[in-house]
């Protein structure tokens, strides 16, 4: 299908079909192209053209987002929590779009389980291959971002890098889907955020999975990826600028105590405050070799408290947890009626009531027949709550069997 897009909108992956201008007005020498790095699109920009044809039967498609009104920002946490979430109404069910985010979700991790395992030969990084598996993150989540990071909460612990990878890469771009970032910005922040990491690479293994504490040397050596993974991917046009800042200062802190660069303040792009947030909340969520991963509600809790430190920018905290969710898609709940549920989508309507999938009687310790349950439909007084998030582990309940069925 042919389609009108703004230059503004161009990314790594399209094919260019025509021209809104005049063959000698254009920097090409072809009128018809796949692009496949930075330069070309900043050279569209450059040469002044403000419309292009793209055939979408031969690169990717664009993705709009629906304008939506952006929430106001408060100072207190609680406010956060009360006010109705202000978005836009997800294009398909939970259930329609799973199976979708799932085959999206398999294929990033074996994009960049290739690209980490070319980096460790010393091959040149594919990184053209990222494009169209962001794009892909990208289009799901939009769709319907529940289903994406609901999934993003079914791991396994050998598996980190390749998980965290794909964690940060959707929830980078569900986080700057809710700041109603553009979709070009949004599209470069998830190329960054499944590169992150890519300079643990030249990490050795005993350090990155040592399951106890690290010397200080080591704790040197660990700190250096930043740098390591910024050189492997500098030589790559196609790795865009924000994707960049991603990957470069997603271990700064707003109060200069991040590293590389100790930056503070201003000196940090929103970009790799965005990242700051969405990498330390996905690492200490996650089971790793020396700890166990926490309950996403009691990380939430705990990056407002850092962020009233000057750890993390409060603001962006606050964004980030109108995205995510008091309790995110794929948490276990206790309820006031002693069941158990799994918290299968958000809601637009209120923080503290999504929609569950009732599924355990603590009277009885059994398992029951699956029961949806949309707490903001509950009557004021008569209706069920949500009294504490719980593991999975305690009750032996694989949270993946009520997500993906």
């Amino acid at each position: 299908m042919i389609k009108q897009i703004e230059a503004s909108e161009l990314r790594i992956g399209m094919y260019v079909h025509k021209f809104e201008a005049s063959w000698v007005d254009h920097p090409f020498l072809r009128n018809q192209f796949k692009i496949k790095q930075i330069s070309d699109i900043n050279k569209i920009r450059k040469s002044g053209i403000k419309a292009i044809y793209i055939d979408t039967d031969k690169g990717l498609d664009i993705v709009r987002q629906p304008t939506v009104e952006p929430p106001a920002v408060t100072d207190t946490t609680e406010a956060v929590v009360d006010r109705k979430a202000n978005a836009s109404e997800p294009q398909n069910s939970v259930e329609e779009e799973i199976t979708k985010a799932n085959q999206v979700r398999q294929e990033a991790g074996r994009v960049i389980t290739d690209i980490m395992a070319d980096a460790r030969l010393g091959k040149q990084i594919d990184t053209e291959r990222v494009a169209p598996v962001v794009e892909d993150m990208l289009a799901s989540i939009f769709r319907n971002q529940d289903a994406f990071l609901g999934l993003t909460r079914i791991r396994q612990m050998d598996q980190y890098t390749f998980e965290h990878s794909v964690s940060v890469s959707a929830l980078m771009i569900a986080f700057a889907k809710k700041l109603q970032l553009d979709q070009s910005t949004i599209w470069e922040l998830g190329v960054g955020g499944i590169l992150h990491d890519i300079g643990k690479l030249q990490v050795p293994d005993k350090i990155l999975n040592k399951p106890g504490r690290l010397t200080d040397l080591e704790f040197d050596v660990m700190r250096r990826h930043v740098g390591f993974g910024y050189k492997l991917i500098d030589e790559a046009d196609t790795i865009p600028k924000r994707g960049r800042q991603v990957i470069l200062q997603h271990h700064e802190r707003l109060n200069g105590t991040g590293y590389p660069g100790k930056l503070s303040g201003a000196e940090i792009s929103l970009y790799g405050k965005m990242a700051a947030i969405v990498d330390v909340y996905d690492a200490i969520t996650s089971d790793r070799v020396y700890h166990k991963g926490k309950l996403p509600s009691l990380v939430l809790r705990q990056l407002v408290e850092w962020s009233g430190e000057g750890v993390f920018d409060a603001e962006l905290v606050q964004r980030f947890i109108q995205c995510v969710g008091i309790y995110p898609v794929g948490s276990l709940v206790a309820l006031e009626s002693q069941r158990l549920a799994v918290v299968i989508a958000s809601s637009q309507k209120a923080l503290l009531n999504p929609v569950l999938k009732v599924i355990y009687d603590l009277r009885k310790q059994q398992r029951i027949p699956p029961e949806v349950l949309d707490l903001t439909e509950s009557a004021p007084g008569c209706g069920d709550r949500i009294v504490k998030s719980v593991t999975p582990e305690e009750y032996n309940i694989r949270i993946e069997d009520f997500l993906t069925h």
